[in-house]
């Protein structure tokens, strides 16, 4: 997977770049925003980063860009009581709407991979019972 690489443009005036980041940026921000994704999911790499104490708003997004186009990977966890394909659906459209028209790149193909899903509701329904 390349990382850490740039989009170059060149326009009339010069040259534009973007970097790799600033996709995976778009894209994690695209699909925490999709009713209920709870949060983006970290690989290994992500959770050593976290006990590092570094915060990286772009875990559980990888990007692979080439000269005009993208992939994107996502990996996430929804919330309870989602219909988890709907949600995926709506974090692929979500990501491929933004990448596309804030970057100018063109997207083919965004796979999510749902990693979790979080029972909040559940967890306190059976603490009350517990006790």
């Amino acid at each position: 997977m390349i990382e850490n690489m740039e989009v170059f443009f060149m326009s009339e005036l010069g040259n534009i770049r973007i970097a790799d980041d600033v996709v995976k940026t778009i894209a994690a921000k695209a699909a925490v925003d999709v009713e209920g994704v709870y949060k983006l999911a970290g690989g290994v790499v992500d959770e050593v980063s976290k006990m590092l104490g570094k915060k990286r708003p772009t875990n559980g997004v990888k990007v692979e860009v080439g000269e005009v186009e993208c992939s994107i990977e996502v990996y996430l966890v929804v919330k309870y009581g989602y219909k988890i394909p709907e949600v995926a659906e709506e974090v692929q459209k979500a990501i491929l709407e933004a990448v596309s028209s804030l970057s100018g790149l063109k997207v083919v193909e965004v796979n999510v991979y749902v990693q979790n899903v979080k029972m909040e509701d559940i967890e306190e329904t059976t603490e009350e019972f517990e006790d």
